[in-house]
């Protein structure tokens, strides 16, 4: 898949959950739509269904056509190339790099190593994988947290790759980042039986490797999924009560939100979700 057809399934997808959160209406600027004027009006035909998805769009400030300016198809001349010898470079050795990992890699990889190895609870016994969480560990927007590992997650040892991971990651996408711009994790690490909730007491065996993830990744926001990630989290119930109110958590903002999973279950729900989610949004632009 070339560059233009991952930027034609990355809007067709934000457009697509836009539309099943209830959204009638997308801002676009100005430049927006010259850039699409000059992607789209090229040589590379995108597909039909994204060509009616733009010509849909519907801006706050709508710019005529007519008043976009004319792309520029002449070539520059390049600049005159200086005729003067350029000055001799050092013919000394530049300092060797360092090869080891960054320090805060090598925390987050031997947290992975105590969870893989940890026998705090019965968790172990039934898992395949452990889930100890991906995704940007510098200082990233967003850490969405969710309770535990499902089957998906359990086979390959990754956090959120199941149905609910996929929508995870559309609604990412609909806030303009992508999965390796976050970090996604959970409070437990493996997956209770049967795709069970996890107990308080398993909660608590899982919770300090949690912080100590946030403590090294250090994001902006969290995100909290489901009823049962704020439990954990908060020690509060009751995710259709408190969604939309801000929280804390280590220090950190907090949002809590429905699990994707339920959306999947409850589809009017998105558009609250949504709602909660452009909150988050409000205060990383502010």
């Amino acid at each position: 898949m070339n560059d233009i057809d991952q930027i034609i399934d990355q809007v067709s997808d934000y457009l697509r959950y836009k539309a099943e959160c209830g959204e009638r209406v997308v801002e676009v600027e100005r430049e927006a739509l010259v850039a699409l004027r000059a992607g789209v009006g090229a040589a590379v035909a995108a597909p039909t269904h994204l060509k009616s998805q733009i010509s849909n769009l519907t801006e706050s400030n709508s710019v005529p056509p007519s008043t976009l300016p004319p792309l520029n198809t002449s070539t520059p001349r390049p600049p005159d190339l200086p005729t003067s010898r350029p000055p001799d470079l050092p013919t000394s050795r530049p300092p060797d790099l360092p090869t080891s990992r960054p320090p805060d890699l090598q925390t987050l990889a031997a947290i992975a190593a105590e969870c893989e190895a940890c026998r705090a609870c019965g968790l172990v016994d039934g898992r395949n994988k452990v889930v100890p969480g991906q995704g940007c560990a510098d200082s990233p927007p967003i850490m969405f947290i969710g309770e535990a590992p499902g089957a998906d997650e359990d086979a390959q040892g990754l956090a959120f790759v199941g149905r609910a991971g996929q929508l995870l990651t559309k609604m990412i996408a609909a806030m303009g980042y992508t999965r390796d711009e976050v970090f996604i994790a959970n409070i437990c690490k493996c997956r209770p039986p049967g795709n069970r909730t996890p107990t308080p007491q398993e909660m608590a065996a899982c919770i300090p490797f949690l912080k100590r993830q946030v403590a090294i990744v250090r994001p902006r926001f969290i995100v909290a999924l489901g009823n049962t990630a704020i439990l954990g989290l908060l020690g509060e119930t009751g995710i259709l009560r408190i969604h939309g109110k801000w929280r804390q958590f280590e220090g950190i903002p907090l949002m809590p939100t429905m699990h994707p999973a339920y959306l999947l279950r409850n589809p009017s729900a998105k558009r609250a979700c949504w709602e909660d989610l452009k909150l988050v949004m409000a205060k990383l632009k502010g």
